[in-house]
């Protein structure tokens, strides 16, 4: 098989294409693949609505609230048409949310048998009290938490990958180098702290971020609807973090 049609076939089993393609009739590994999508990001909504000033109690309530029922309606049709990005989908349903079903999500508030994906509140408002206090729109905080949820995904699975390999350890040692302007990394005297060789430190390191930007871009891909926009997204995800 062409390698071109190898990346097609293994781009078509992300989760976000999984649910584009259930279109109008919703199929169970649809709805599996949301709710992992959700829980993976929810985190961007919970900012976004605090900075629009929404209190803690309300923001988790607006946020639960829509999952529950974003988890139950067919809001899979309104996808397609929002540019086949999970980001754009999710702040636009949201926005409809807030703007048309405020009144009944806090009338029936959570519980019952309705579909939750869990949230932590404690971490959330914890990390919601260290964002910048400058004047980031609603808009802005919700992109740049989506590019920061992303890299943090990317790093769990990351560490992942050690600790099943048994080195756990090395990637503790070695992950404040991922982010590290490389000219500055001092391998010499960091190699001697972690009893390697500079050379040895150096491959790793190499290695290190080159798996995290594979992985990056395998996470960015969950996103997307054709592996043509990964490029975009990225360019995109890098200048929120940058603005």
């Amino acid at each position: 098989m062409p390698a071109s049609s190898e990346r097609q076939g293994r781009f078509a089993t992300t989760r976000w294409t999984v649910v584009l393609a259930a279109g109008r009739s919703t199929s169970p590994q649809a709805e599996r693949a949301l709710e992992e999508l959700c829980r993976a990001y929810w985190y961007p909504l919970y900012a976004y609505v605090r900075r629009r000033g929404h209190n803690r109690e309300d923001a988790e309530d607006l946020t639960q609230g829509f999952f529950a029922r974003l988890l139950e309606k067919d809001y899979l049709q309104a996808a397609s048409r929002e540019r086949g990005r999970f980001r754009t989908f999710l702040l636009m349903a949201f926005q409809r949310f807030l703007a048309n079903e405020w009144d009944r999500s806090r009338a029936q508030k959570r519980g019952g048998d309705r579909t939750i994906v869990p949230l932590d509140a404690e971490l959330a408002e914890r990390r919601y009290q260290i964002e910048p206090v400058d004047e980031l729109s609603a808009d802005r905080i919700y992109e740049r938490r989506w590019a920061l949820t992303l890299i943090e995904e990317t790093v769990g699975r990351l560490r992942q990958e050690f600790t099943d390999a048994g080195k756990v350890g090395e990637f503790e040692q070695l992950k404040a180098f991922l982010t590290a302007d490389r000219e500055k990394i001092p391998y010499a005297e960091m190699a001697v702290t972690l009893g390697q060789t500079e050379g040895g430190l150096r491959v790793a390191v190499h290695r290190l971020r080159r798996r995290f930007r594979e992985l990056f871009r395998q996470e960015i891909a969950q996103t997307v609807s054709s592996p043509e926009e990964i490029e975009g997204e990225l360019r995109y995800l890098l200048k929120a973090l940058g603005g």
